[in-house]
């Protein structure tokens, strides 16, 4: 099992990064979360990987995290996501974003990435939904904590119809128009659960 490569950043492709150590050239395939946030050629760059083995392929997978690992580990225990679907959906979305869709449901999220059909997707949110978490977005926790605001309203009128609090919060974190008032937001929260 190889858990990490640090070395120089010899090559980028649009799916993969080949990193130089000791001699060798390591073709790893990542995210394109990952092309995107990597420093120029021939900088100093260290990967966490996972080793995919299969009969007729031997495959790296590689993120900037192990937080990203992590996540990348749980999609390709999900029944029907193998390593390039995992690593498909994390190119459609960061981690966080791929947290939140899965605690609020958010089918539709899920299945944009490419080669992800929607049963695929209901199955990650039914199997994941207890194994992520995420952190209530700072826009919600603020005005929470402050107790006013439509989403204040929003995300307790959620919550005296039985729906916990972390669960409400992120529902209504994850309406887009934060400018609706909170009859507006209940609504599109609504959907979002």
């Amino acid at each position: 099992m190889i858990s990490y490569v640090k070395g120089t950043l010899a090559d980028i492709t649009q799916d993969s990064v080949v990193i130089e150590s000791g001699g060798f050239g390591v073709s790893i395939m990542v995210p394109a979360s990952v092309i995107n946030s990597l420093p120029g050629k021939g900088t100093d760059t260290k990967i966490y990987t996972y080793m995919h083995v299969r009969e007729d392929a031997i495959n790296l997978f590689g993120f900037l995290s192990m937080d990203d690992l992590g996540i990348f580990k749980l999609l390709i225990n999900v029944s029907g996501i193998g390593p390039k679907g995992a690593l498909a959906i994390l190119s459609a979305m960061t981690p966080d974003e791929l947290r939140l869709a899965i605690i609020t449901g958010d089918i539709s999220k899920i299945s944009s990435a490419q080669g992800v059909g929607k049963k695929t997707a209901e199955r990650a949110v039914l199997e994941l939904r207890d194994k992520v978490s995420t952190p209530v977005p700072d826009i919600v926790t603020d005005d929470l904590s402050a107790g006013t605001g439509a989403v204040s309203e929003a995300v307790q009128a959620l919550v005296s119809l039985g729906i916990a609090e972390r669960q409400a919060a992120l529902a209504v974190s994850s309406v887009d128009n934060k400018e609706l008032n909170s009859e507006e937001l209940i609504k599109e929260a609504l959907k979002n659960l």
